[in-house]
């Protein structure tokens, strides 16, 4: 199906609001401790860059810093500081962002986050982190056994242990933390055990990622070629939930939730959802109707449309020869963001569900609906899954919510709801 060229009213209108819009930085680049074998990142290096990733000189971090804060029209702005491993740069690399985030502040709050494995986490970061106020995000899958299956070191040793120890020491010195879990083929079957595993080690915010991949045949420095969508060749990967597999696994975690934990627990898809049901703005680009608001900015400068898409063509400039705010409202990133919906099949636009799925992540869409369009997202039987299920709880909040009830009274109502 090819792509339907059209802005809609709120399209338009975007460009006359302040500008707000969020960057994820790559200071190491994909240069990583780890060799997790579902990373889509990790193969940035040879085919991009040529395994050329020094960490980012300090006048790029300065014109970064300088640029990002000026672009952003609105009293708070908040830095992503992500990789490969962000940690691998050094602590001193991070107190000197931070001196520079204050010189260009221009009276705007600043926040950090920082997305960690936490095999470098020691006393030392984590008084930086909390003297600092890091919202730090520890990747952890879940138990030992999910973890280690593929989040291994690149002697091919198991990283739970570190994770762990990261974990120990965030709480004793009072770092704030979320967890981000992959969710891959071996998480099937035990959201609830995911879920509780999460919540004893004291995540209180947990993030869910969805892995479905394509691989090629071949291989680079011993790592298969994670592929676009569609790309001819390429087989699913091994590493990949199923559709209905994921869709089980969020319903699984989200029956643990609804009955207990509503309120003292979030999980950011709930929490999405529950926006979409109400009316409200998501927040987050994949269930978005349109996406193009978080950009990646590269060790070297350059800038990507979106964390995912990292491939030549969807570089838009370099910020030591481009302004960043020039980038994000070029045309190219505008038909980058309208191309989410736009390129959707028109089966999507008449599902149920396309108020609260909105496609979910373009990454995901390379099955042919069976109108015979294509574009349809893998994970769309997972999604609908979900809908259905979490539908009755989700209206019964929006309905306490329009109350000005909190959204936690569906607890009660949960459990009598489940006992039928």
């Amino acid at each position: 199906m090819g792509k339907k060229n059209y802005i809609t009213f709120h399209d338009a209108l975007k460009g006359q609001q302040p500008k707000a819009f969020a960057t994820m930085v790559k200071p190491m680049g994909s240069a990583c401790n780890l060799n997790c074998s579902y990373c889509y990142y990790l193969d940035k290096a040879p085919t991009i860059y040529q395994d050329h990733e020094p960490l980012m000189p300090p006048d790029v971090l300065e014109e970064y810093i300088k640029q990002y804060i000026e672009a952003n029209e609105v009293p708070e702005v908040t830095f992503v500081w992500h990789g490969g491993e962000p940690l691998m740069a050094g602590i001193d690399y991070y107190r000197k962002a931070v001196e520079l985030q204050r010189k260009y502040a221009g009276g705007k709050a600043i926040l950090n986050s920082l997305q960690t494995n936490g095999i470098m986490m020691n006393a030392d970061w984590c008084r930086f982190f909390h003297a600092n106020r890091f919202l730090i995000g520890l990747s952890i899958d879940g138990p030992r056994d999910i973890h280690d299956a593929y989040r291994v070191n690149k002697a091919g040793r198991p990283s739970f242990d570190k994770a762990m120890a990261a974990v120990s020491l965030m709480r004793q010195y009072g770092v704030e933390y979320n967890t981000l879990s992959v969710v891959t083929n071996l998480s099937e079957g035990r959201g609830a055990e995911v879920y509780n595993f999460l919540k004893s080690i004291g995540s209180r915010f947990m993030q869910f990622l969805p892995v479905l991949e394509h691989i090629m045949p071949h291989s680079v420095n011993g790592r298969p070629v994670i592929a676009r969508p569609g790309t001819e060749g390429s087989v699913t990967a091994p590493w990949s939930v199923s559709a209905s597999g994921y869709g089980k696994f969020m319903t699984d975690i989200f029956d643990e939730w609804v009955v207990s934990d509503v309120g003292e627990y979030f999980v950011q898809a709930f929490d999405m959802t529950l926006a979409q049901w109400a009316g409200v703005k998501p927040g987050l680009c994949i269930y978005s109707e349109t996406c193009g608001d978080a950009l990646v900015v590269e060790h070297n400068g350059d800038v990507y449309s979106c964390d995912h898409f990292v491939y030549p063509e969807f570089r838009l400039g370099n910020i030591m020869t481009d302004n960043l705010v020039d980038l994000y409202t070029s045309p190219e990133q505008f038909s980058f963001g309208v191309n989410k919906r736009n390129t959707l099949p028109r089966y999507c636009m008449r599902c149920k569900y396309y108020f609260a799925c909105r496609g979910e992540c373009p990454k995901h869409r390379f099955l042919t609906a069976e109108t015979g369009e294509y574009g349809l997202n893998a994970l769309c039987e997972g999604f609908k899954h979900y809908f259905s299920h979490v539908e009755p709880y989700m209206e019964y909040m929006t309905k306490l919510l329009s109350q000005k009830k909190a959204p936690a009274e569906v607890m009660g109502w949960a459990r009598n709801r489940m006992k039928k």
